[in-house]
């Protein structure tokens, strides 16, 4: 089984910056889509952002730019670079990997981010 681990999240003051990884066990050139997602308290989970195997970049409009998405496949490695961190920005941050129609998630990294 793809397995997804995440890191990085931590308690940040607003404004300040994180950045999140994701390693996965797999050669992340075979997923057709990696990405971020985040749930927050009482919330449903939701798209962040998500890049393309070809490269393409998308963002919610919540975290257009503050957030950048980008990957490193020599480490199958990807990242979530967040920048001005907001409080609304606390939530529980998951990696997403497709392939084939099939989705895969890692455990989650908890961001906090105090006023």
């Amino acid at each position: 089984q793809v397995q997804l681990v995440e890191s990085g999240g931590g308690l940040v003051q607003a404004g300040g910056s994180l950045r999140l990884s994701c390693a996965a066990s797999e050669t992340i050139f075979t997923f057709e889509t990696m990405g971020w997602y985040r749930q927050a308290p009482g919330q449903q989970r939701e798209l962040v952002a998500t890049i393309a195997r070809g490269g393409t970049t998308t963002y919610a409009d919540s975290v257009k730019g503050r957030f950048t998405i980008s990957r490193d496949n020599a480490k199958n490695t990807v990242y979530l670079q967040m920048n001005s961190l907001k409080p609304e920005d606390t939530a529980v941050y998951f990696c997403n990997a497709g392939r084939n129609w099939r989705n895969f998630w890692g455990q989650g990294t908890q961001v906090t981010v105090s006023s």
